[in-house]
């Protein structure tokens, strides 16, 4: 059992890792005041002596000592950081075992971030709200504040500490990292969604693996909006608002999985952050029946003119897509869309102004072949051709991620995902189900934390 000494002091504070307390006695293999997952009810014992007589402490004298169960491992350690081993790989709590409440607790690691966490209802434990990543060292600081004594009601008396603590360090091994898209710096259209690249997959059937990771990639914008990850793939996931960006948006995206346990004995690594810009909202308005384009800038109308669209065989995708990039130049063949060389519908043709919206070829581009069908009649073998003076006006307005949507068609719907930017052709409902956290994976109990500290972008 704790000293007396302890229980005269605003009392013990206890240190744990997952559902479990954690600790070992001082001949731990691991060494003095090192902590391993597994040992019932064993604790890390944090207090505060010379406090005795109540107010704040400016400078108190903190003892650590290690003990298992009812216990004690006869061993003290004063003023030592505490190293939780490879094997704690839970949230962190701090655990008051004495009368009265956690009044305030600040953690922070070695940078100076905080530690996101909160407390429980009853005041007596401090939970993260992530798991801490390997290899840090951290500090937390503490106020319990204690009923007062004596017959009368008196003032609580509060008393402060300071405890340090660390991780262990990552075991060598492959790591887990990400490369987000698209490239930082530059200003892009309102309907691009983010894209997160991993290194290697986590399936499915890993959901907690999912979820840390998820949460480890920390996304934040000026306007802050409503967002979410969806899993393209075990190794791809996409990031959008519930509605498109906001117009002259900035956006700022970080992995925290540097150190990250994510699972399998799999660590994450380093990853570049990625900072981006939003320009005008800009979006481009395809009518198929009425066959005309109607070009909008922050809403309002800025250009219309008439159009052709795919068709019959060759019917232009509805739905909404996004600019993935422009060529000024650009060859087209009818055998890259499988139309067979000496067939009617054979085409070898240079094309001025294209602005490319899937990957498979659709573009909105220059067709001064099909002036006369322009605006009357779809001849196209799926674009959207435009005279050349429309389509170089277009050109020169739209950027990536700008918005085209094709309505009032006869084709099948873009896809999601898989050939382009149809991300925004899923209903918010839909976005989130693909979301580990929010999502089909996330249904049923989770762990209290899972993920990684949360620095400020």
């Amino acid at each position: 059992m704790p000293s007396r000494r302890y229980v005269r002091g605003w009392g013990a504070l206890s240190l744990t890792v997952g559902a479990v307390l954690v600790g070992t006695a001082a001949q731990s293999p691991a060494g003095p005041g090192t902590l391993q997952a597994g040992a019932p009810e064993a604790t890390a014992v944090v207090s505060v002596d010379g406090c005795e007589t109540g107010g704040l402490c400016s400078a108190p004298r903190h003892t650590v000592a290690l003990s298992a169960g009812r216990t004690s491992a006869g061993r003290t350690l004063t003023g030592h950081p505490v190293t939780l081993g490879a094997q704690a790989t839970g949230p962190v709590s701090l655990l008051l075992r004495t009368p009265g409440r956690l009044a305030d607790v600040t953690v922070t690691d070695r940078r100076g971030r905080r530690v996101a966490g909160a407390p429980s209802a009853d005041g007596t434990r401090w939970t993260s709200t992530t798991a801490l990543p390997a290899g840090g060292h951290y500090t937390a600081r503490i106020v319990v504040e204690r009923p007062g004594g004596g017959a009368r009601p008196q003032a609580p008396h509060r008393h402060s500490a300071r405890l340090e603590f660390r991780t262990a360090a990552a075991p060598a091994g492959e790591r887990l990292t990400v490369t987000f898209g698209p490239e930082g710096g530059g200003t892009y259209g309102v309907g691009r969604p983010i894209t997160a690249e991993l290194s290697r997959p986590v399936p499915a059937d890993e959901p907690g693996a999912r979820r840390r990771v998820e949460r480890a990639l920390q996304v934040r914008s000026e306007p802050r909006v409503e967002g979410a990850w969806h899993w393209v793939d075990s190794a791809t996931l996409h990031y959008r608002p519930r509605d498109y960006w906001p117009a002259h948006t900035t956006i700022r995206v970080h992995s925290g999985l540097d150190g990250l346990r994510v699972g399998s004995g799999l660590y994450g690594g380093r990853s570049r952050p990625l900072t981006l810009t939003t320009g005008e909202r800009v979006e481009a308005v395809t009518d198929v029946a009425a066959l005309e384009m109607t070009v909008f800038r922050d809403g309002r109308a800025v250009r219309t003119f008439p159009v052709t669209t795919g068709k019959a065989g060759y019917r232009t995708r509805g739905g909404i897509k996004v600019v993935l990039g422009k060529e000024p130049l650009v060859r087209m063949r009818g055998d890259s869309i499988g139309i067979a060389r000496g067939s009617r519908d054979f085409y070898d043709l240079k094309v001025r102004w294209a602005t490319r919206v899937t990957w498979s070829g659709e573009y909105l581009h220059a067709a001064p072949w099909s002036l006369d069908a322009q605006g009357s009649e779809n001849v196209s073998h799926g674009c959207t051709g435009m005279s050349t003076e429309d389509a170089a006006w277009l050109f020169r307005t739209v950027r990536e991620g700008d918005i085209v949507r094709v309505v009032n068609g006869y084709g099948e719907p873009m896809p999601p995902f898989g050939n382009g930017f149809g991300d925004w052709n899923l209903s918010w409902a839909e976005w989130r189900r693909g979301s580990a956290l929010t999502g089909r994976a996330a249904a049923g109990p989770a762990p209290a934390a899972e993920g990684s500290l949360r620095p400020a972008l």
